[in-house]
């Protein structure tokens, strides 16, 4: 019989779980609000939504505080390249 101890996660395995389980969330929340017909309910899962995204960025910075999700600065050029890119692609619609 395995010792219970031994199966018990880490903070980092259960923080990179919720981190997980956010992702998947925002997503599901994200393709229902473009999908309802109607507004009230598109309401709904819009504010749904941000909830989510807003739990998700606090494990997020929680993770990266602790060094558990390293993320690198973009060069500002970097930045600049992909903005004009997409506001580009949005003046074209």
């Amino acid at each position: 019989m395995p010792n219970e101890q031994n199966l018990a996660l880490c903070d980092q395995e259960i923080l990179e779980d919720i981190l997980s389980s956010q992702k998947h969330a925002t997503a599901m929340y994200n393709t229902y609000s473009g999908e309802c017909k109607n507004t009230t309910l598109q309401g709904d899962m819009l504010n749904i939504l941000r909830d989510e995204h807003n739990m998700q960025y606090s494990v997020f910075q929680e993770m990266e505080k602790r060094g558990w999700y390293k993320t690198e600065q973009a060069e500002q050029t970097k930045v600049d390249e992909a903005k004009t890119k997409f506001e580009n692609i949005k003046s074209d619609f």
